[in-house]
């Protein structure tokens, strides 16, 4: 790593300059939008193409930066400052920040530097004075670049329970919860008012279970069967005879479950094929994010594909995104007849153009950079109303998807909740390893489409 040295007191002489450029991404909005009091996204506004604007009053963090970190550097310290901004920023603008000593005062330290920053269409958004007590010895340090900053929220889904609230509970079948995660997961939906759970399996197990957790089962049903394939069985048959609206997967595994929803005769199969969504609450991105199939279908066709698609679109719509925008996934943008997911993106979008997927808008393929980045699609010059702000990520596959669903949660700091769509009833598909807060997750989703396929039921 280079090194850079600061600007000590002796050495300052009115007319030296120090200058940096940034090109701003989403997170700089967003950290600016906060800085300037606007604290929630959806007080941002609008700049056009989807995209979000703040005020340029967040431009004092690069001010501030190149003071104490290029003129006079290291050791400085920013005793006050008078800075006045004007104008918005957005995506992708260039910002030039300059700051030339106008003033110092050996005896005291101090040093006033002028401070002007414009964009690149030579805007003034910021113009002012800085007071700075200069440093006195000479520092060498590695020269640092202007730090990437991640907005971490974790409130994405709060809304959602928000939602639940004051809506009756769902009848729910939780099968099999002989660990502590997959039972606390259900009292706590149901102590949220989101369930009322009917606990589905070997009853000393399930009650052994609670007493190493150190909850009581008091008011709680629990039908007892001998081992979890019965326990499987049974709660489908719950299920499909219209005693519960929902089931909760505990401690079996994902196969065993499925294993007893999937046949024709006895299961939970609809017309349309059966397949998983994760619900994601990434930090680092604006939006919920919806992520299939990575559970369910191995290696889907170009016919499974189409259920998948149409069954994410509706579930975003349960979940209050209206009209999501829908990112067919590849390794490239370009269709390429060698890598099959590009043929199939570019005719899924052409059956959305058809109205045969409804809902939603398409586009695809698009690789996953382009499908999450404003600035990675616009460096590659894709203009499409999906790039970079997609709802709803498609894999071309479960591997990728399941991988791409799992490096946000454990990498980028996700929330993740799972559920399975196109049978009769919703489903929740826990992982062995997730906690109670995914697991309530989890539960909230599928008590919102409980509610509505309430009224298709009635009708």
């Amino acid at each position: 790593m280079s090194m850079s040295e600061n600007h000590p007191l002796e050495g300052l002489r009115p007319g030296q300059r120090a200058e940096t450029m940034r090109r701003l991404t989403a997170n700089d909005i967003e950290l600016f939008a906060l800085m300037g009091g606007e604290i929630e996204s959806g007080q941002m506004r609008p700049a056009g193409e989807g995209h979000i604007a703040a005020h340029a009053s967040g431009c004092v963090a690069l001010v501030l930066w190149l003071i104490c970190n290029r003129m006079p550097g290291a050791g400085s310290e920013v005793v006050r400052h008078d800075l006045r901004s004007s104008g918005m920023v957005m995506v992708g603008d260039e910002i030039d920040c300059e700051a030339e000593l106008a003033e110092v005062d050996a005896e005291t330290g101090l040093a006033l530097f002028l401070v002007n920053v414009r964009n690149q269409h030579g805007s003034t958004l910021m113009h002012g004075h800085v007071w700075v007590r200069a440093p006195r010895i000479r520092i060498m340090s590695e020269h640092e670049a202007l730090p990437e900053i991640t907005l971490r929220r974790h409130d994405g889904f709060a809304h959602l329970l928000e939602a639940c609230k004051h809506r009756e509970a769902v009848s729910c079948a939780v099968v099999h919860p002989c660990d502590r995660d997959s039972l606390l997961g259900a009292l706590e939906a149901a102590r949220q008012g989101l369930i009322r759970p009917i606990l589905v399996g070997p009853q000393a197990k399930i009650r052994a279970a609670a007493m190493a957790a150190g909850v009581t089962l008091d008011g709680v049903e629990i039908l007892h069967t001998d081992h979890s394939h019965a326990a499987a069985q049974k709660a489908v048959e719950l299920a499909r005879t219209g005693q519960v609206e929902s089931l909760m997967k505990g401690s079996l595994h994902t196969d065993e479950l499925m294993a007893a929803v999937v046949p024709s005769a006895t299961g939970l199969r609809t017309g349309r094929r059966i397949s998983h969504v994760f619900v994601l609450d990434v930090p680092a991105y604006s939006r919920p994010l919806l992520v299939t199939d990575a559970a369910i279908n191995i290696a889907p066709n170009f016919e499974e594909k189409i259920d998948i698609v149409q069954n994410a679109i509706n579930l975003a719509h349960v979940l209050g995104i209206q009209q999501p925008k829908v990112a067919i996934l590849s390794a490239t943008e370009v269709v390429n007849a060698k890598i099959p997911s590009t043929m199939d993106a570019a005719l899924l979008c052409k059956m959305a153009d058809r109205g045969q997927i409804t809902g939603g808008i398409l586009d695809g393929p698009l690789a996953f950079d382009n499908a999450i980045s404003i600035e990675a699609a616009r460096t590659k010059r894709i203009v499409s109303p999906v790039a970079g702000q997609a709802d709803i990520l498609v894999a071309p596959d479960l591997e990728a998807g399941n991988m791409l669903a799992k490096n946000m949660a454990y990498f980028a700091g996700a929330d993740i909740a799972g559920i399975v769509v196109g049978a009769r009833v919703p489903i929740v598909l826990t992982s062995r390893a997730d906690n109670v807060r995914s697991r309530l997750a989890s539960a909230v989703i599928m008590a919102l489409v409980a509610h509505a396929r309430r009224p298709q039921q009635e009708g």
